[in-house]
């Protein structure tokens, strides 16, 4: 069994494209076949080199590896289409001789003019078969005038062309509404379709798993098949997913490419889980998946005949849910790689290389912030006033918390109290403000919610002590001391 995940680099990774080779991995893993991955690149005008990478490295970070395919190797390559050219050309000929394709010299004008003309009779925008019997004379004729010719498919002027589909059973589709197609552009690269079916014969591919907008295509393929008296693989058409207003998922409803989710700092297995879950489900609506569980329980017998819809609330969750699951140091190694280091890089906060003090605070704030997080890109804000010496007060909270007769007299009490500490200690301090709440008859909310204020600037963040004794006694009391003059001011 080999299926293919065989993507266009002319843009990023998108989420419907990542949910295509996810249901194609996870059905080879399941059933121990192969996952080969192709690049379809012959779209010289818009196909990029780096967005190729990109696709590459996102498939790689989601942890989709590849059977065959680019960096894989394998016996069916190359697998990126621009190297195949010589391929399809030969097919594309041996078709042209066996009278099952023609030279078409119509220009984009004429074939532009005829489609107007046809939808004003209201007839199907197909070709009409002009140069479909073209005799020699007139072949001659439109070469010296300098036209390129490109080859078109013979497709049958009757009956019916049928596609069996997994998913949806017998799909069928009139021949006469089909129209004779380009497989051969004039500059001698293939067409989408028949490239398609070229790579998918000679790599051997057993199950072609993609989205539903595909469907129009298979009928042409199947032509193609015929003609050449190759096998045709099984089908499977995914529903496409939707917004949460029911609209085709577009940027509009927010991002759409992998490389935004990763930048953001979302887990890839995250990612993984949530986009299974998109028109697939398990009979007891199993929502979090190891790796081993998804690939034992994946089939296409429970993928949905109905489009899913994309809602970043739940992935955001779902997120949230696995960083609650790791353990503390390995989600400080994420963000001191990925995420916190190189933000407050950018912001000035810390030098380009980061000192050992500095990545021990970021290990003790990914600790203390961990319940919290959401998603990891979230730690930047959470985290900005542990470094930033200088941080704006909330002046909302300012009135609310610090605005205050007794504030000032509270917090250079507290200085003092903190200065005579034996030892700056979660359990020290704990006890200091519980005391001074008592000794000044105060609620601890009285105590606690100015001294927050004057260390953060905000109302709300990790546990006071645990931030208080992360920032330690020298900076605690240099904080102090500047609230205190910004109340005296």
């Amino acid at each position: 069994m080999r299926v293919r995940f065989a993507p266009s680099p002319t843009g990023e990774l998108h989420i419907g494209g990542t949910r295509t080779a996810l249901f194609n991995w996870l059905f080879a893993r399941h059933r121990k076949g192969k996952f080969i991955l192709r690049i379809e690149d012959t779209d010289i005008l818009r196909s990029k080199n780096d967005l190729s990478q990109s696709v590459i490295e996102n498939l790689k970070w989601l942890g989709l590896d590849w059977d065959e395919g680019p960096e894989a190797g394998g016996d069916y390559g190359p697998y990126f289409q621009s190297q195949r050219l010589q391929i399809y050309k030969k097919y594309a000929h041996k078709l042209l001789k066996e009278g099952k394709a023609y030279l078409c010299y119509c220009t984009q004008e004429e074939l532009e003019e005829r489609k107007r003309e046809r939808q004003k009779e209201s007839k199907p925008p197909k070709y009409d078969g002009r140069c479909r019997n073209l005799s020699e004379e007139k072949r001659k004729h439109f070469e010296e005038e300098g036209r390129r010719a490109v080859i078109r498919f013979k497709v049958p002027q009757e009956g019916i062309t049928y596609v069996e589909d997994l998913l949806r059973g017998k799909v069928s589709f009139e021949n006469k509404l089909i129209g004779d197609f380009v497989i051969l552009k004039s500059d001698e690269t293939p067409t989408y379709n028949f490239a398609n079916v070229i790579d998918d014969t000679l790599m051997k591919i057993t199950h072609v798993i993609r989205g539903d907008d595909h469907l129009s295509n298979t009928p042409r393929q199947n032509l193609i098949y015929q003609a050449l008296n190759f096998q045709n693989p099984q089908y499977a058409h995914l529903s496409m997913i939707l917004g949460k207003d029911g609209a085709k998922l577009s940027k509009r409803h927010g991002a759409t490419s992998v490389s935004y989710y990763r930048k953001k700092g979302y887990l890839p297995w995250a990612v993984v889980n949530y986009l299974a879950l998109l028109g697939w489900s398990t009979p007891d609506s199993q929502q979090l998946f190891s790796k081993e569980e998804l690939i034992e329980k994946f089939s296409l017998e429970r993928v949905g005949k109905n489009p899913a819809v994309f809602d970043i609330k739940k992935l955001e969750w779902m997120n949230g849910e696995y960083i609650r699951r790791m353990e503390p140091e390995e989600v400080a190694s994420l963000l001191i790689a990925s995420l916190l280091i190189p933000y407050l890089k950018e912001k000035g906060l810390i030098k380009e290389k980061a000192e050992p003090k500095e990545r021990e605070m970021v290990r003790k704030i990914a600790q203390m912030e961990q319940e919290r997080l959401k998603v990891l890109s979230e730690i930047t804000d959470l985290a900005d006033f542990f470094f930033e010496k200088d941080f704006i007060y909330d002046p909302e909270v300012v009135e609310k918390r610090l605005n205050k007769e007794y504030v000032p007299f509270l917090l250079k009490k507290i200085k003092k109290e903190i200065k005579e500490l034996t030892s700056f200690t979660e359990e020290e301090l704990e006890n200091l403000l519980r005391d001074l709440a008592k000794k000044f008859s105060l609620s601890t909310g009285e105590v606690f919610h100015p001294l927050r204020v004057a260390l953060t600037g905000r109302a709300k963040g990790p546990g006071l002590f645990e931030l208080a004794t992360a920032l330690g006694r020298e900076e605690v009391l240099r904080r102090i001391d500047r609230t205190l003059a910004m109340l005296k001011n």
